[in-house]
């Protein structure tokens, strides 16, 4: 069933129940006449009408799970799911773990605080509901994780990008060989560096696995996965409606283009978001894959935040092209950007944290940075 015939019985459910849709799904007007749901609409919408909004299609105790945004671009947004709806969560993350080639053979650690955040919830549950093993790797310290992954023989780490790295990182100190250990896959979320090459390379190369990316947002749901091709991030089009706009004029994109996604979810019809503006830069493409999908892909995974863009002295820079640069040097374990004005212009500091001898490190990164960025 295509997405927009989903849709319109999603529409049908929420036109006379939805108070925060209601309104906008007049009928007559196509979906792409719909306006765009934005963050900030759905922050003053739960302060306006608290604890949990108006974005409610049923009443609050056919809810079973709450979570919450991160809030770090302000307060947190309550975000609620009914049984249904946490059953579609978990068939999204099952795209994930199939796609990279997970089987119910393997163990799946999860290093996750299982704190209010929606994140690896659904991957914990989906993995075991394939018939796989699974982890918990809450309530323990770094050192602790990594002799789990060892002692418990996890094939399957899922976690933040930088979070392996540092799990890499204790792993030397420590005397552990995770190049030798039984991991061999590694499925990263939460940011955006596991489709960034150098840290994608430097996971690799540190557990001596296969490295996937995953795309997912708290309000949004799971809706991209890395395939065993990995040529981008594919979008799960059984379950969400993929747009690209101009964040400027709002006009469609067009393939190819770097804009703006946008995202429909059609089965959280108890919470959905209708043509909601990501604030993710992408690339997209609707050429088939070589796996044979025929979904549409993210060339390079989520390219960065449209509210992340930094002007240097007329040059644009993400923060994600940073990072490219700053982990082809292995001695360089953190790293923290920094913006301020210097005679009214912007100005680009970068802070590192060097491991061992750090000699050169700062000509050889400067360099780098401005061969590849000319700033």
């Amino acid at each position: 069933m295509s997405g927009v015939i989903r849709f319109e019985e999603m529409r049908t459910i929420l036109a006379g129940r939805n108070r925060f849709y209601s309104a906008r799904l007049r009928s007559g007007v196509s979906f792409a006449e719909l306006p765009f749901t934005t963050k900030q609409e759905l922050v003053d919408d739960q302060a306006e009408h608290p604890p949990f909004g108006t974005n409610l299609t049923y009443p609050v105790e056919k809810y079973v799970r709450i979570h919450q945004t991160s809030g770090t671009a302000g307060k947190p947004i309550l975000w609620l799911d009914t049984k249904e709806s946490w059953e579609w969560w978990l068939r999204c993350w099952e795209q994930v773990f199939t796609g990279a080639g997970v089987s119910e053979a393997d163990r799946v650690y999860v290093a996750f605080s299982f704190g209010p955040f929606i994140g690896f919830w659904a991957a914990f549950e989906a993995a075991q509901r394939m018939g796989a093993m699974v982890i918990s790797g809450g309530g323990q310290s770094t050192e602790q994780r990594l002799r789990a992954l060892f002692d418990r023989e996890a094939t399957v780490l899922v976690c933040t990008p930088t979070y392996a790295l540092r799990l890499a990182d204790t792993a030397r100190q420590h005397g552990f060989e995770l190049s030798r250990g039984p991991v061999r896959i590694t499925i990263h979320a939460g940011e955006p560096g596991a489709s960034i090459p150098e840290t994608r390379r430097r996971i690799q190369e540190s557990f001596g696995a296969k490295t996937f990316d995953h795309a997912g947002m708290t309000e949004v749901g799971a809706y991209g996965f890395e395939c065993e091709a990995q040529s981008g991030l594919h979008i799960n089009e059984d379950e969400f409606i993929a747009e690209i706009i101009d964040p400027e004029t709002l006009a469609p994109a067009g393939e190819g283009n770097k804009g703006e996604l946008v995202l429909t979810n059609l089965g959280r019809v108890g919470m959905p978001l209708i043509r909601y503006r990501t604030g993710d830069l992408a690339v997209i493409s609707r050429e088939q894959c070589t796996c044979g999908r025929r979904w549409a892909r993210l060339i390079g995974g989520v390219l960065g935040r449209a509210d992340d863009m930094i002007t240097i002295r007329g040059i644009n820079v993400f923060p994600s092209a940073v990072e490219n640069i700053v982990r082809r040097h292995p001695q360089i374990v953190e790293f923290a950007i920094e913006v301020h004005r210097e005679r009214e212009m912007r100005e680009l500091r970068l802070k590192v944290e060097v491991d061992g001898v750090a000699d050169g490190i700062v000509e050889r990164l400067g360099e780098d940075i401005h061969n590849d960025l000319r700033v």
